[in-house]
């Protein structure tokens, strides 16, 4: 397998590129006028201490301890917003490094987020998920999907069993959700039917989560079992209260493709508009499904992959696995392997599952290949380096607000599917080539239905309907939570659904450009470095600190 892979290591970067796709990512990332501000600065410092001082005013002010969301807290955010960007306006960054340039680039799009969604987006106001508090398990990127209440609980961080401090701890954060929730029914005012019906299902979920943790941390603490029970009491309150009131919504969910657009330009740094990622997401949808039914040809005398069917063969396959994947990634020459790259993948591999039917799209893939899934998983490496190699900016060291880390995430994640395909990791198993196309399709065909949604031209049924009829091999059902809990969260989320392969273009489209700046000085792994290196940001970002070319640069 090795020699065949290193016979081909280079040619899939051949890969021609839409003209469209390489134009896009080096258009120019388009801006509102700002506020007028006089030149009071040139320091970084400054700018530093600004980003600080913004994170704590982001945070809403409390109430009895409670995040206060509440209408006239909300404007005078949004109005006291502008003294922040005037403050950032102030700071003349054109003679700094690009890299600090880059800082300055980011501060704004988070600001721009918040008056986005003061403007616009209004999750305390229009989404009933965005009040859920509990969190069982970590994320794969940077920081949760979607927009999260301050305040949440993330329970994976927590060693079990409870010592008594962590106890004391939680109890204090979980008694506050009943009042929590009060406050929601005063501040969720706007009339987002399909949020609200994504809302119910969160909240559903919220009381799951609560009762299967009270179960686990019965008697570690009194006061944090009442926390529990009265958390999760009222949780199925709020939810019985949404059921009640969803008749009465009819009112849309998307932001509009305007808003869209101006979204992804100015808060995500995506040089892409609605109608051309449309465009992109339908050329994915039949690419996928065309090359699935070439692979599927080729296979044809193969037999089916068949399903992982035992706990003790799933922890062999999965761990062997991580290996494999490993040791493709190092002796491939495709990154500089790090000691903690093994661990933070093993450590994410879960236990089986038994089931008579699906388990779930991805563990459908999974269950089927791990290795398939385990090239996914390199967001488990992405985040580990984050906490082994902290960039040297306070500002891309911590994630950034508003899932503006999310096309670079996603995209890099999603790549690194195909492109180690191509590179080889598959030759042996031609069939699992077969499951990278259905991840393709499944991604494309959610991307559309969360476009739609926000176009106004599609409810969340009818893009669910829509991801699940073009999901191969009827894996993800309409009515699954899997395609539920996707379209909730990019109708949440503007950008998400389609940040996978957007990213995934993006990153693409720079390689190429790299490849052919640096001819025979270019290699794989030196671009997989350099591009890890600049940090979660804008995938724009990192060509402008890799070529140092501007955003306005358009060739």
């Amino acid at each position: 397998m090795i020699s065949q892979a290193r016979s081909r290591s280079k040619r899939w970067l051949a890969t021609k590129l839409t003209m469209a796709a390489l134009a896009a990512a080096v258009s120019c990332a388009e801006t509102d006028p700002v506020p007028a501000a006089t030149v009071s600065s040139t320091s970084y410092d400054d700018l530093v201490t600004l980003f600080a001082d913004w994170r704590q005013f982001e945070k809403p002010s409390l109430v009895d301890g409670i995040p206060d969301y509440s209408a006239e807290n909300m404007a005078m955010q949004h109005r006291e917003l502008n003294d922040y960007r005037s403050r950032l306006e102030a700071i003349d960054a054109s003679g700094w490094l690009v890299a600090q340039q880059i800082d300055h680039h980011l501060v704004r799009a988070e600001m721009n987020g918040l008056d986005f969604d003061h403007r616009v987006r209004r999750p305390w106001a229009r989404n009933p998920a965005f009040y859920v508090t509990i969190f069982t398990a970590e994320s794969d990127v940077p920081a949760h999907e979607g927009p999260v209440i301050h305040g949440f609980v993330d329970l994976w961080t927590y060693d079990y069993p409870l010592g008594q401090a962590n106890a004391t701890e939680l109890a204090e954060v979980i008694v506050k959700i009943p009042s929590q929730l009060e406050q929601a029914r005063t501040n969720l005012v706007e009339d987002a039917r399909d949020l609200w019906m994504g809302g119910i299902r969160a909240m559903a979920g919220q009381s799951a989560d609560l009762e299967a943790f009270g179960a686990e941390v019965v008697g570690t603490s009194a006061a944090l079992d009442e926390a529990v029970g009265q958390a999760r009491e009222a949780t199925d309150d709020f939810h019985a209260w949404l059921e009640a009131e969803l008749p009465s919504k009819n009112g849309p969910s998307g932001v509009g493709k305007d808003n869209y657009t101006w979204y992804l330009k100015n808060v995500h740094l995506v040089p892409y508009t609605w109608e051309e990622e449309l465009t992109l997401m339908r050329h994915e949808l039949s690419r996928s499904h065309a090359a699935l039914a070439l692979e599927e040809h080729r296979n044809r005398n193969r037999p089916e992959l068949e399903r992982v069917g035992s706990a003790e063969e799933y922890d062999r396959r999965f761990n062997d696995s991580v290996s494999e994947l490993m040791a493709f990634l190092d002796e491939e020459e495709i990154i500089s392997v790090r000691e903690y790259m093994d661990a933070a993948l093993r450590a994410k591999i879960g236990t089986f599952a038994p089931a008579e039917g699906l388990r779930g799209f991805f563990n459908e893939v999974s269950y089927r290949d791990p290795v398939a899934m385990r090239t996914h998983s390199y967001h488990w490496v992405e985040l580990a380096r984050m906490e082994n190699e902290p960039h040297a900016s306070p500002i891309r060291r911590i994630p950034s607000l508003y899932n503006i880390f999310d096309a670079r995430s996603e995209g890099l994640a999603t790549g690194m599917e195909e492109w180690l395909m191509q590179a080889g990791l598959f030759d042996e198993r031609p069939r699992a080539r077969e499951l990278i196309y259905i991840m393709l399709a499944q991604r494309a065909a959610r991307a559309i239905g969360g476009l739609m949604m926000h176009g106004g031209e599609y409810t969340i049924e009818e893009a669910a309907e829509f991801a699940a009829a073009w999901t191969p091999r009827g894996w993800m059902p309409a009515d699954s939570n899997t395609v539920w809990g996707e379209q909730h969260l990019y109708l949440a989320q503007p950008g998400y659904g389609t940040s996978y392969l957007m990213g995934k273009i993006q990153i693409e489209a720079l390689m190429a450009e790299r490849a052919n700046e640096l001819g025979d000085a270019f290699t794989l792994r030196g671009f997989m470095d350099e591009f890890s290196a600049v940090g979660v940001i804008p995938v724009s970002l990192v060509r402008w600190e890799l070529t140092g070319r501007r955003l306005s640069e358009n060739e």
